[in-house]
């Protein structure tokens, strides 16, 4: 007996969890959760506050390709099934009409090649756009490999489009593929894709985001970081997404399954050191090469990146909390940029003795408090 679209759906967005580079939340109150008559349904932040939803799927689960820390990867046995690009549109739309939806972000294993893969990822975007004249939120996922042709049609369709980098360099690359070629299937499609969205360019609108598998290979933090600061300031990417690889889900002999003692707890501890070190990067001014490194290369698990610096700037401190720019104030521990725009805003009215003025209190105050002076 064959599947319905909601069956598949259900296999499809659930096999959908590997893949974050897009707009859907990785914090762990904004998680999937089940919607009234299914379980597709992902809460995004909102730039106004509060959430959306947005469905989220693969295409397919089917795949060509070896990548060897993948649980779907072409030798696995797992339940494959494919929608058509009919009925995704179909019913993205009939949901929309049901309860408003924020977009749609698909991704799918590699059906055949990545050309024709792209051409049916394409094709509910299309049917989106011109048969149900959809002009809401579309996230398409380019498939390594697809030739420039394909990634300009996805990106006259989308508002935005992902290539996951995976790995950072050929080395640590090469031990997760056989059949994929760093340079061809990802560095290229990944700069074909900046130099199409670069200001003045056609599709400038059109955001795009990669995503890290950390841990599968052996690379370390420092490595990353330094491909975090190309993507950043030479490809112009809107956001980089990590990955905690975890065991058990690749092949044996890769670095994933052998070299790291971690444990799951530690594993995710890790990939959210390297979220907290791209938001320095991204919101706090810092640049890849003042991030703190152990001898190893990784970032602590046991301090944040940003305390890990200061603690290592004697020099810098204290921050005299009334006068010290924006800037400053962005480097001392416990402080981001909401909680530094109201320490400008309240010290223009009073000269501040405490944290609990503008609201910071708990150990977040006591931190902040290590490197601050109040007179």
């Amino acid at each position: 007996m064959g599947l319905d679209t909601r069956q598949k759906l259900d296999i499809l967005s659930a096999d959908s969890q590997y893949d974050l580079a897009c707009a859907c939340a990785t914090g762990k109150d904004e998680h999937r959760r089940r919607g009234l008559d299914g379980k597709w349904l992902y809460p995004v932040p909102m730039v106004s506050g509060g959430t959306g939803i947005m469905l989220k799927t693969l295409l397919s689960n089917a795949c060509a390709n070896d990548c060897k820390y993948c649980p779907l990867r072409s030798e696995t046995n797992v339940r494959r099934c494919a929608l058509t690009p009919e009925e995704i549109a179909r019913f993205f739309m009939e949901y929309q009409r049901q309860r408003r939806l924020l977009g749609l972000f698909l991704s799918s294993g590699v059906i055949g090649t990545p050309d024709a893969t792209m051409e049916r990822l394409n094709a509910v975007a299309a049917i989106l756009r011109y048969r149900y004249h959809y002009k809401g939120y579309i996230h398409l996922k380019i498939i390594p490999g697809a030739s420039p042709a394909a990634v300009e049609e996805a990106l006259s369709l989308a508002t935005a489009v992902s290539l996951n980098i995976e790995a950072p360099g050929a080395r640590h690359f090469q031990r997760l593929s056989d059949c994929k070629n760093y340079q061809r299937d990802i560095i290229e499609p990944l700069k074909f894709m900046a130099g199409q969205t670069a200001p003045g360019q056609r599709y400038a609108r059109v955001k795009c985001t990669t995503q890290f598998i950390v841990g599968a290979s052996d690379e370390n933090d420092r490595e990353i970081v330094r491909y975090m600061d190309g993507i950043y300031h030479r490809l112009k990417f809107e956001r980089i997404y990590f990955s905690a690889y975890q065991p058990g889900l690749g092949r044996a002999e890769i670095p994933g399954e052998q070299r790291f003692s971690l444990t799951p707890e530690a594993r995710f501890t890790r990939e959210h050191r390297l979220y907290q070190a791209d938001f320095l990067m991204r919101q706090y001014g810092f640049d890849a090469g003042e991030m703190m490194f152990g001898h190893d290369g990784n970032f602590s698990l046991d301090r944040d990146p940003k305390e890990a610096w200061a603690d290592g700037h004697p020099e810098f401190f204290p921050v005299y909390i009334n006068r010290a720019e924006r800037e400053v104030l962005l480097r001392v521990p416990g402080l981001g940029p909401v909680s530094v725009k109201k320490i400008i805003a309240a010290r223009r009215q009073t000269r501040l003795r405490d944290l609990a003025t503008v609201g910071i209190t708990g150990k977040l105050a006591i931190k902040a408090g290590r490197y601050l002076v109040f007179s």
